[in-house]
């Protein structure tokens, strides 16, 4: 089993012909560093495939995953670079639910 304490979504695609190296270098491009215990997902500009990139402490694991209707709820562009998801969010981000209403994003604040 793989141990994964954070997780963070680029918002900005990735092709996803690119291998581990260059996944690892988008992930220093984005977020700064590659960090132990870490899984760094990225889509197509589709968002319709994802990569995700895990730093075991020892090396990197390159996961891809596809759907074969419809197309994963990704970030909007134009914000931020990157987000932070909870496991709760990964959980509904990976089989294709809407992970934007799910922990702080349920929360209803008045302005």
């Amino acid at each position: 089993m793989i141990r994964i304490d954070a997780v963070w979504l680029s918002v900005e695609p990735l092709d996803m012909r690119a291998g581990t190296d260059t996944a690892l270098a988008r992930v220093i491009k984005v977020f700064g560093e590659a960090r132990a215990h870490h899984a760094y997902l990225f889509a197509n500009r589709r968002a319709n495939r994802m990569k995700v990139l895990v730093h075991d402490g020892i090396g990197v694991w390159l996961c891809a995953r596809r759907l074969h209707q419809g197309s994963f709820t990704w970030a909007p562009a134009g914000g931020a670079a990157a987000l932070s998801l909870s496991a709760e969010q990964l959980r509904a981000l990976v089989i294709g639910l809407s992970w934007h209403r799910i922990g702080d994003g349920a929360t209803i604040r008045v302005a």
